[in-house]
């Protein structure tokens, strides 16, 4: 026999080709494994791999930095694997040069070998961001067992960990480290974590869990430097000024196709090395598979795509073509023990449709996106049963309208081909049956409640508080309801949106006593219908945790207005309005002249004089809006406001200063009520007004707060309106001193801030909650004021921040990255506009 070939002496047979494969990784060793199946006398293989190892499972790193795997338990091909088929293994030995004109390979050792055919598989480098510090000794990636290794190493001598970037490996790489015993922070750019996979909702629940292990996890944090301290790492420092301390730092930001070989000898390489539908490069005797590839202008890093791409290669070379035209991916993954599926589009949009089930108590979130009845998306947490099942209808592209209302429940529901009725469903229960699992209540006790006389979902919640608390069985009480009632059924009182079933207090309640502290944990925890809420609840929320939490909350600026994000006035011919604060109405020739050299300079139309005593620069282009905002800021100017849910003017006369008729100093005191209150987020636009004596100059009696100025002291009113329905202020009282004025102010505002609906003015809402209620809650004690006043003051210290200031000083590189349209926003309304005058 023939050692080489395997076939008997003398016998004619066509000389074996030689295929070499530079890497021994999943993809060059799995396409080898396709090649022997299909082929497998037909090359005499040759394989270099940069380590000295045979080929495991990158996959299973994390398990090995865990302690839950050895790396024996993870080699996908041993020894004797090579042996067997006859394979010429290099290891530790990397391919550094390709001479395609000779068809020959050198490696560092120097060792020269011919080819036939060239198998390029050369996967990814991990990408290491290029910041000060990062050479340091303690910087490490996680790309390959040399890496868990010196993990492993620093865990043993050091107990601060710091992991730079928040997808798969690094949170991988977080687990690990912590169950090892090293205290860990995650450092990751982008609000979501792994937002590559997971939706805002999902990626929540994974920060959530992971915290809940004593994982750190700080999001929206930009790495700035890596600190040196005694000839290695110290700590990491954020470009925000925040320092985190650290013996050792994972990068695990993200890999790039490593095609640099590849391009050094001349093969066509962009973001990967272009290859065909053959996996042929262009050189047709060099063929590419794996990480390094780029297919159709697309590169992945998903497994699924690499054996799709191996059988492909596998057949050309065994002269049996079957093209690779690409793949759909779906990720299936189990993130230090959750479980976690994607596949498709699940960003959304206003021609797709939201498919959401949450369960808080058991920690799952499904959802699905629908357009034009099928399936296009899908992002599972908690439960991945059904992803296979989803994924499968995604890529048939099946109607799913037959089995819609069941959809979201699984194939086990839905098998049937027809729709479940969950009306049906809900009347088949036993009276005995838990109906609300908070509060301990049955189907029975439900019912007798609505027969009772409970004719609405609130009158039940009072009732039997079936779905009075985290609301998951809403929907089963509104059924039990129609079954019970049929038409004589009542419509509960408004909801803050189509998205949820609570209303504006039921969620304000919440989020204080229960702690919800971002967007995603109100919407999961309170069981939102849509997985990312609309144009109404989304701005709600951002103000209702921007006002309990000041100092914690992060303002979330996709969920504001688009003049909010601008910090401008969009007109209706597309360009801005901006208006500089006057304080209590009052201007000096500096501002002056500031402001007619930005009407000139960037050919403003207009320069309009303003009911709240301010000028209004008129036609400014959106890309001369940072400019404008630093020659302003430069006179010292501040933002007016004109634009938000928040403080807009305080308007004054000229008082007992200049007025014969004035009795006490009124521009004065406006000046610092807005020194005060300036900056200050509201649940609406908010107007105040001081005037120097009863004739009310200024108007003060139809303003959100207004002072008269009499000869005792001060006359306090409030809830007034000049707009469409004109309300005239309701007197609350009477004080003596400025001092009295401001604190009385301070308190007024924090309790409208702390109480009123998003978007409801002071007039409505005084009339809503009644004049006696507002006096009760400021009087009855005469500690309330001075606490109210205090919150309000507390809130301030992290509001007064001049958002222009900010944009001059260049804290937002990108002006679009601030004022662009809603990413993981509302999928019905896109991006959230709103035009509102300025005053």
């Amino acid at each position: 026999m023939n050692a080489q070939t395997g076939f008997e002496k003398g016998t004619s047979v066509a000389p074996q080709e030689r295929l070499v494969v530079i890497g021994n990784g999943m993809a060059g060793c799995r396409a080898v494994e396709e090649i022997l199946s299909l082929a497998p006398d037909r090359y005499a293989i040759t394989i270099f791999g940069a380590e000295p190892r045979v080929n495991y499972n990158r996959i299973m790193l994390s398990p090995v930095l865990a302690g839950e795997k050895s790396f024996d338990e993870i080699v996908i091909n041993t020894t004797q694997w090579y042996e067997d088929n006859g394979i010429t293994l290099v290891s530790g030995d990397p391919v550094i040069h390709i001479d395609r004109e000779a068809c020959q390979v050198v490696s560092r050792a120097g060792r020269i070998e011919s080819y036939d055919k060239l198998l390029i598989a050369t996967g990814s480098d991990p990408f290491v961001i290029p910041v000060p510090g990062k050479d340091l000794p303690g910087v490490v990636t996680f790309r390959d067992l040399d890496d868990v290794e010196t993990m492993l190493e620093a865990a043993n001598t050091s107990s601060k960990a710091v992991v730079i970037g928040g997808g798969l490996l690094g949170l991988e790489a977080a687990h690990g480290l912590s169950l090892r015993g090293m205290d860990v922070t995650v450092l990751h750019l982008m609000p979501t974590l792994m937002e590559r996979q997971l939706d805002e909702a999902a990626g929540y629940l994974l920060k959530s869990e992971l915290e809940g292990r004593g994982i750190k996890i700080l999001t929206g944090a930009d790495t700035g430097e890596i600190i040196e301290k005694d000839g290695k790492v110290g700590g990491v420092k954020l470009k925000n000024g925040t320092g985190i301390e650290a013996d050792l730092v994972i990068m695990a930001v993200g890999i790039r196709p490593n095609g640099t070989l590849a391009k050094s000898s001349g093969v066509m390489v962009e973001r990967g090395i272009v290859v065909d539908d053959h996996m042929v490069t262009s050189d047709p005797k060099v063929l590419a598979v794996g990480e390094c590839v780029q297919h159709r202008a697309q590169c992945y890093g998903l497994v699924a795509p690499l054996w799709d791409m191996c059988r492909s290669l596998a057949a050309g070379l065994a002269e049996t073509p079957k093209p690779y035209e690409g793949s759909v991916t779906s990720t299936k993954l189990k993130v230090s023990g959750v479980d976690l599926f994607s596949a498709g589009d699940f960003s959304g949009g206003e021609d797709c449709e939201d498919i959401v089930m949450r369960d808080a108590s058991r920690g799952i979130y499904k959802r699905v996106v629908v357009r034009d009845d099928k399936i296009i998306g899908a992002v599972l947490y908690g439960d991945t049963a059904d992803g296979n099942w989803y994924f499968d209808l995604l890529k048939k592209e099946e109607d799913i309208s037959e089995i819609r209302e069941a959809l979201i429940f699984g194939q086990a529901f839905a098998s049937g081909g027809t729709a479940l009725d969950p009306s049906a469903a809900v009347a088949a229960l036993s009276d005995d049956a838990e109906i609300c699992g908070c509060n301990g209540v049955s189907k029975g006790q439900v019912v007798s409640c609505i027969k009772e006389g409970a004719n609405s979902l609130d009158a039940v919640r009072g009732g039997c508080k079936a779905s009075a608390s985290c609301g998951s069985c809403t929907d089963l009480v509104e059924n039990l309801l129609a079954l019970t009632l049929g038409d004589e059924v009542e419509e509960s009182a408004q909801t803050m949106c189509g998205c949820t079933s609570f209303g504006h207090d039921d969620v304000r309640k919440a989020i204080v006593e229960r702690g919800y502290k971002s967007i995603p944990e109100v919407m999961q925890e309170m069981h939102w219908s849509t997985p990312d809420g609309c144009s109404k609840c989304r701005p709600a929320l951002n103000y209702y945790l921007l006002c309990a939490w000041p100092g914690e909350y992060v303002d979330d600026q996709k969920s504001r207005f688009v003049n909010e994000r601008l910090h401008a006035n969009i007109q209706k011919d597309g360009t801005y309005s901006v208006v500089p604060r006057m304080w209590g109405g009052v201007t000096n020739p500096r501002e002056l002249r500031a402001i007619a050299d930005v009407t000139e300079k960037y050919n403003a139309r207009m320069v309009k004089v303003t009911g709240g005593q301010r000028l209004d620069i008129f036609g400014i282009k959106k890309e001369d809006l940072p400019a404008v905002w630093a020659d302003l800021n430069a006179a010292g100017m501040v933002s007016g406001h004109a634009y938000g849910k928040s403080l807009r003017t305080v308007k004054t006369c000229v008082g007992s200063e200049w007025c014969r008729f004035g009795t006490q100093d009124s521009t004065g005191l406006g000046i610092k009520l807005e020194q005060m209150s300036w900056g200050s987020w509201m649940p609406h636009k908010f107007k105040m007004a001081v005037s120097g004596c009863p004739r009310n100059c200024a108007e003060a009696t139809i303003k959100d707060f207004g002072v008269i100025c009499v000869e005792s002291g001060y006359e306090i009113h409030i809830g007034g309106n000049g707009g469409i329905k004109v309300r005239v202020t309701d007197l609350i009282g009477r004080v003596e001193t400025e001092e009295e004025a401001l604190e009385l102010s301070a308190a007024f505002i924090q309790l409208y801030r702390e109480d009123a609906w998003y978007l409801e003015r002071t007039a409505p809402w005084v009339e809503r909650k009644g004049l006696e209620w507002v006096k009760s809650q400021l009087f009855d004690n005469p500690e309330t004021v001075p606490t109210l006043a205090e919150r309000f003051r507390y809130s301030q210290g992290f509001m007064q921040d001049d958002p222009w200031a900010q944009r001059a000083a260049g804290a937002r590189k990108d002006l679009h990255s601030h004022v662009g349209s809603i990413s993981a926003g509302p999928p019905a309304d896109g991006a959230i506009k709103e035009v509102e005058p300025a005053e």
